[in-house]
Formats: C-alpha cells, structure tokens, sequence
C-alpha cells in the first residue's frame, strides 16, 4: 500500500540528510520533490501544492536542535501535516439513532456490496448491533444473490424484494420491516452505475428523502485516484454524505484518493477495505495512515488486529506448554492460522516500522504458509505432538506426502527446535534478561 509513494518521498528526504541546517534552499528543493510524489501519486494538484507550501513555511519557521536532524524535523512536520491532510482525527459512525439507517452510494465496481457485507459484519461483531441489511440494487445482475450470499456469510438478515424494480419503495419497505424486527441497524445497498449520470442522482436522493439517513456513505475504490475524488465531489454535491469508504487499499494504491479527497470534499474517512474477507475493513485513522506513508509502520493497528484474532485463555494455555517445553506442531499450526486471519502479509509487514522499506524489493506471497501448512499435515497425530521423535525416515515420508524437498522439512524442523528452544528461554524472566544482557551492542552505543 503506498510502496511508490513511500519510494518517492524518501528520496525526497534525501536532500536534507547530512545537511546541518535548514535553509529556503534545501527546503524549496525537497519540497519540489514532495509535490513531484504526490502528483505521481495522482493527488490533487491544488491539494498537493497547497499541502508542500505549509510544510515548507513551517519547516522555515522551526529551529533544528542539535539531537535531530533536518531530515527528522522534516518527517515529524510531514507526518503532522499528513495526518490533518486526511481528517485529523478518526470520526466514528454516529449510532445514536434506534434504529440507525446508513445508505450506502457509489459507482458500480467501487465495493458497495461487498462493503455492505462488511460494515454489517464489524457492527455485529464490534458494536453489538443487530444489523439489517437491505437489497436496493435491482439493476445489476445477482446483485441481490451477492447481497443474499454475504448476508449469510456474517449472520444478519436481509430484506429482499425481487418482485419489484422500484429502489424507493423497496427502500422505505426495508427500514419499516427492521423496525418491526427490532433491527438497531438498517444498511441500505444501491444501485451504481457505470458513470455519474442525472438518473442515478435523482434516484439515490429519491432514496435518501423517503428514508431519511442518519449516515451516508460513499464508497470508492481507491485504486481509482484523481478519479475517486472527482465522483466523490459530485456525489456530494447532490447527497451531502456524512463520510467516505476507501476499498481496495490493499492492492497496489497510488495514494491520490487518500490524500485529496477530505481537502475537496471536507468530508471525512470512515473506513478501509483491505481485502476480499468479510473482517477485512478497518476504521480509518488519519495518524496511523500518516506513519505507514512516511514508511514509519502502524505498531497499533498491528496489536490491534492480533489482539481480535488471538484468545487469552488459549494464549495463557500456550504459555504454560513453552515453560514445559511440550509447544507442538499442532500449537504451531494454530498460531499460523491466527495470523493469517489478521489479514494479507504484505499488509502486515508494512504495519511493523521499517519492514516495509527493508523488504520492498522482496515478494510476499499471501500462500507464504502452504509449504508449512503441507509438511505439518502430512505429519501422524502423534509426530505433530512429538516433534523430537521425528527421525529420517519420518522426514523422507513426510516430504513425499507434502509434495516438497527433505531438505524443506529439515528446515522446518530445525528452525522450530530453534524456535522452541529461544520461546523456552524467553519464557523464564531471569534467562531473558541473561540474554537480554549478553546481546552485542549496537554501533555507536
């Protein structure tokens, strides 16, 4: 996400590296360079320079102290600028409503379904909502199934009517019959079109005045850039919505739609899409987002997506079977499906500080586990619980059976004895901070 972007700024931060002070020379240079980056980027040209000439005048305006550099004086100024860029601060879903209607709008081909799917999901899941979800796109084709599909994939009902082709009617009748239900939640999928069109307009406000929403969202797919925003203003010249969803950020983003769109639109980002998965979509913090840009990761957001998908008690379990030294391949297995449900590992790898920039050039497959996955399968109940008992003929039967080389599965054996022995240390508080002492120190400490 952002990899060229990243690229292009850090080069522009070149510029300033070694020099001791910060001049109108140094600075118009970099700032050159940094606007060149977010027009590649596809940013909005006003946006773009009216972003580089206050990052410029505050740059101008700081004293470099001597324990910083300019370079890092710069990037702590980019990073604040970056984050009031995209909204500041993180703006939640108002919920206050019983029940809460949320229309969703946008282009055909953007997500909205597939956003539908999740938003209802991260309500059910996070917000204890009782979601219902209602099918308003009686155009496109199997957009209802789709909708059917995924409301059974997250567990909420849908409302449906496949006898009529009339969005309003089908719209007002979706909220009465939450409202009968006792659904705290009603989420309104539309129709898109192919472009901006009068009909679509006119239908979508129809729609908005005979239900009254409490949350509009539009939807757009970030891949998109320049594009993205331009929809975006037209949408809400007609619709005034109440926030934006960015999908597809994990595929390969320039940027430009995160960056332009609250500065044209003032309207804020609620959400992420991250991939096809229905836990997939994160709320949007503008701060994070800023790190991950300037290369500098999302700590938090890493923690935060490890700390849905990993229990305390089996963690706790866990713990105790690494002081016995009994950790498994079975516990190895569990861990490997844990982290593969926090999301794609390209993702992951850019949340941790520096791994991204450190690893740009290496690629990441999203299937990095099957070989693993395959040599532990084709492991007996009683070799995957006693790893040590796992001698040659074991590792030759298994390499067949797993379809890779003997020398794959000495490799993984050995590097989970490794593993096992480093958790086991770890584990006790004093032979830690043995290790913790005896580490080589880093240069110029």
């Amino acid at each position: 996400m952002f990899s060229n972007l990243q690229d292009k700024l850090d080069r522009a931060f070149k510029v300033l590296k070694g020099q001791g002070n910060i001049t109108e020379i140094n600075v118009a240079e970099t700032m050159k360079e940094i606007r060149k980056a977010l027009l590649d980027a596809d940013v909005n040209y006003k946006t773009a320079k009216t972003f580089t000439d206050d990052v410029k005048q505050k740059a101008l305006g700081e004293n470099v102290l001597s324990s910083i550099s300019p370079g890092q004086l710069l990037t702590k100024i980019m990073n604040d600028e970056l984050t009031g860029l995209m909204g500041g601060s993180v703006t939640e879903l108002d919920l206050s409503k019983n029940p809460t209607v949320i229309l969703i709008a946008g282009l055909n081909g953007a997500g909205k379904t597939t956003f539908t799917g999740k938003l209802a999901n991260f309500l059910k899941d996070k917000k204890g909502k009782k979601p219902l979800l209602v099918a308003g796109d009686v155009y496109r084709p199997a957009a209802i199934d789709q909708l059917e599909v995924l409301a059974e994939q997250v567990g909420v009902p849908v409302y449906t009517d496949r006898n009529s082709t009339d969005p309003i009617a089908i719209a007002k009748a979706g909220v009465e019959e939450g409202k009968r239900n006792g659904n705290n939640v009603i989420i309104i999928d539309t129709a898109g079109r192919l472009a901006i069109d009068e009909a679509l307009m006119n239908e979508i406000t129809a729609v908005k005045d005979a239900t009254q929403p409490n949350e509009i969202l539009f939807v757009v797919d970030a891949m998109t850039g320049q594009d993205a925003v331009n929809t975006a203003k037209a949408f809400n010249d007609r619709l005034d919505f109440t926030g934006v969803v960015l999908t597809k950020l994990d595929g390969d983003t320039r940027g430009g739609a995160a960056l332009s769109i609250k500065s044209v639109v003032n309207k804020p980002i609620k959400f992420i899409g991250t991939g096809e998965k229905m836990d997939a979509l994160d709320v949007f913090y503008p701060e994070r987002m800023a790190s991950r840009i300037l290369g500098m990761g999302d700590v938090v957001s890493l923690v935060e997506r490890a700390q849905q998908q990993f229990d305390e008690k089996q963690a706790a379990e866990l713990q105790k079977k690494i002081r016995k030294n009994k950790f498994d391949f079975n516990d190895f297995r569990s861990q490997i499906q844990q982290i593969k449900k926090m999301g794609n590992m390209k993702d992951l790898i850019g949340m941790i500080p520096g791994a991204g920039k450190a690893l740009k050039d290496v690629e990441i497959e999203d299937d990095a586990f099957k070989p693993i996955e395959a040599i532990i399968d084709s492991m007996t109940p009683f070799e995957r619980e006693n790893p040590d008992a796992i001698d040659q003929k074991r590792r030759m039967r298994i390499a067949k059976g797993s379809g890779t080389d003997i020398n794959e599965v000495n490799k993984l054996l050995k590097q989970f004895m490794d593993m096992r022995k480093v958790m086991k240390q770890m584990s006790n508080p004093a032979m830690a901070a043995k290790m913790m002492r005896n580490m080589p120190k880093m240069p110029g400490r």
